[in-house]
C-alpha cells in the first residue's frame, strides 16, 4: 500500500513544475537558495521597503531634497546650456526638465506612473508661460491616469528627476536609455548638433510615428492602458498574458503542445531591465519541454499571435481564462 501511495503521488508530481528550491515570490527568482514564500502578490509583500530598484533611476535610499515630489508649475520656461548637450529646457528655478522615449507626443500620452512618476515627478501644466527661445505654440497639456493635468511641449509630457538636487543638475541624461533632457523644440537636447543632425531628425520622426517599437528587445514595461489599467508589454510592445489553468501557487503549467502554437511562451528577462514592474516579481520557471519561461509573480507568462500591432490586448478574456497580466502579477479587469 506504501509503494502504490509513492507511485501516485510521483506521477502526480509530473505536473507541477516547482521553480528551484522553491524560491517564488522571493528576492532570488532565479534559483538561488531561499525558503518557499507564497507570490508577492496573494501574500505579505517581500521586499518591501526595498524602493523601486534603479530601472527609473530612483534608487532605495530617501530622495534627496530639490526636485524630488515636486510636481508643480514649471512657471516661465527657460533654455540653459546643458553641460555635453548645449540648450536644454529648465524650469523658473532652474531645474533641468526631461521626457521619456515611451511616452507618445501624437496623441500626448505619459507612460510613467507609480514608481516611475515618485522617481520622476510630472510637470504640471498650470500657469506654465515660455522666454526667448522656446515657441509658445509648442506648450500644451496631458491628462493624466489620476486626472491631473501635466505639462508637454511639442506633445510630450514634461518630468523633472528626482536626483536633480540643485538647479543646473542633469542626473537624469541617459538613465535607462529613454530619459533625455527636453530640448527646447520637444526634442532630447543635443538631438540636433553636428553633422548628423539631419539623420537625427528623421529618426525621431520614425520614433513618433512608431512610439511602441522604441522598446529594446529583452525589457519588460509598465504601460497604461486607457479601458484595463497598467498592463506589462515584453520588448517588441507586446502584451503580456496569464492562463487560469496555469498556477502561480504550487507552480503549475497547464498550456502545452498545441496550445503553445496560439500563445507563445515569454522568454526570461534580465529582472534589472524592467520598467514599471517591482524586480522581485520577475523570474523563470522551466517547461516539461525544459525550456524557461517568464514568470510574473510566479505566474508564468505568454504573447498572443493574435495581437498584430503593439499594444494589442485581442488576448484579453478569451475563453473567460486568458487575462492580460498587470503590473503586480494580477488579471487585468474585464470590461463588459
Amino acid at each position: 500500500m506504501k509503494i502504490k501511495r509513492r507511485e501516485i503521488f510521483a506521477g502526480s508530481a509530473v505536473a507541477v513544475l516547482m521553480m528551484t528550491t522553491a524560491a517564488c515570490g522571493s528576492s532570488d527568482n532565479y534559483g538561488g537558495k531561499a525558503p518557499a514564500v507564497q507570490p508577492v502578490g496573494d501574500s505579505k509583500q517581500v521586499g518591501a521597503g526595498s524602493g523601486y530598484g534603479d530601472p527609473y533611476g530612483g534608487g532605495s535610499g530617501a530622495a534627496p531634497a530639490g526636485a524630488a515630489g515636486k510636481s508643480g508649475s514649471a512657471g516661465q520656461l527657460k533654455v540653459n546650456e546643458i553641460a555635453g548637450l548645449g540648450p536644454g529646457v529648465t524650469d523658473s528655478e532652474g531645474f533641468t526638465l526631461y521626457r521619456f522615449d515611451k511616452d507618445t507626443p501624437k496623441p500626448p500620452k505619459s507612460n510613467c506612473e507609480g514608481d516611475c512618476a515618485a522617481a520622476w515627478p510630472a510637470v504640471s501644466a498650470d500657469d506654465a508661460s515660455v522666454s526667448a527661445g522656446i515657441d509658445a505654440a509648442l506648450l500644451g497639456s496631458v491628462e493624466r491616469a489620476d486626472g491631473t493635468k501635466q505639462l508637454t511641449l511639442a506633445g510630450w509630457p514634461v518630468y523633472r528627476y528626482s536626483k536633480d538636487a540643485k538647479a543646473g543638475d542633469a542626473f537624469g541624461e541617459g538613465v535607462g536609455g529613454t530619459w533625455h533632457v527636453l530640448g527646447p523644440g520637444g526634442k532630447p537636447a543635443g538631438a540636433s548638433k553636428g553633422a548628423g543632425a539631419e539623420k537625427e531628425e528623421k529618426k525621431e520622426e520614425k520614433k513618433e510615428e512608431k512610439p511602441a517599437a522604441a522598446a529594446k528587445g529583452g525589457e519588460l514595461t509598465a504601460v497604461q492602458n486607457p479601458q484595463l489599467g497598467t498592463l506589462v508589454e515584453d520588448g517588441e510592445g507586446k502584451t503580456l498574458y496569464r492562463f487560469d489553468k496555469d498556477s502561480a501557487w504550487p507552480m503549475k503549467i497547464g498550456c502545452v503542445d498545441a496550445c503553445t502554437d496560439t500563445w507563445k511562451p515569454a522568454k526570461p528577462v534580465d529582472k534589472d531591465k524592467v520598467n514599471g514592474i517591482a524586480p522581485e516579481l520577475i523570474g523563470k520557471v522551466k517547461r516539461p519541454d525544459g525550456s524557461e519561461q517568464l514568470t510574473i509573480d510566479c505566474w508564468p507568462v505568454y504573447t498572443f499571435t493574435g495581437d498584430k500591432e503593439p499594444g494589442d490586448t485581442t488576448g484579453h478574456n478569451n475563453k473567460g481564462l486568458w487575462f492580460a497580466i498587470t503590473d503586480k502579477g494580477k488579471k487585468a479587469k474585464v470590461v463588459g
